[in-house]
């Protein structure tokens, strides 16, 4: 069984903005109020220590993976022989002089089920950064 979190935004800001914004991660600070801290550099084969406000006690260390700038990424984490996985996948599509932004993180494995039952409801999460990185790409302009 999957659990699976999305959230989607119209930006109103061409998607190398929206891209610079969500590969640096020096700037998280300014824009992203889902988190507490954040350490790394989001580029491919790169690792990220993240401390998130929906659980404050835990730090996700993940790998960056997929990196097509500026239109896909992924972040991962997981245990291993695949008992449990967390993908977080942001896409960006160029519509004009703006942006769609999306991003998913699906949990998948064995102990999924069981596992995301410690896992915070994540939908305010995405809300609050998907706004963040709206209201940050749109005023950068």
């Amino acid at each position: 069984m999957a659990t699976e979190y999305s959230v989607r935004r119209e930006i109103a800001a061409p998607a190398d903005r929206v891209w610079t914004l969500l590969t640096d991660a020096s700037s998280y600070g300014r824009w992203n109020g889902s988190l507490l801290s954040i350490e790394g550099e989001i580029v491919e084969g790169g690792t990220v220590s993240l401390v998130p406000r929906a659980n404050p006690g835990r730090t996700f260390k993940l790998r960056v993976s997929d990196v097509r700038a500026p239109t896909r990424m992924t972040w991962s984490d997981g245990m291993p022989l695949g008992l449990f996985r967390g993908v977080r996948t942001f896409e960006l599509t160029a519509r004009g002089g703006s942006t769609v932004f999306s991003m998913r993180e699906v949990y998948s494995g064995p102990l999924a089920g069981l596992i995301s039952r410690s896992i915070p409801d994540m939908t305010e999460s995405f809300e609050q950064f998907a706004d963040g990185l709206r209201e940050a790409a749109e005023s950068a302009g």
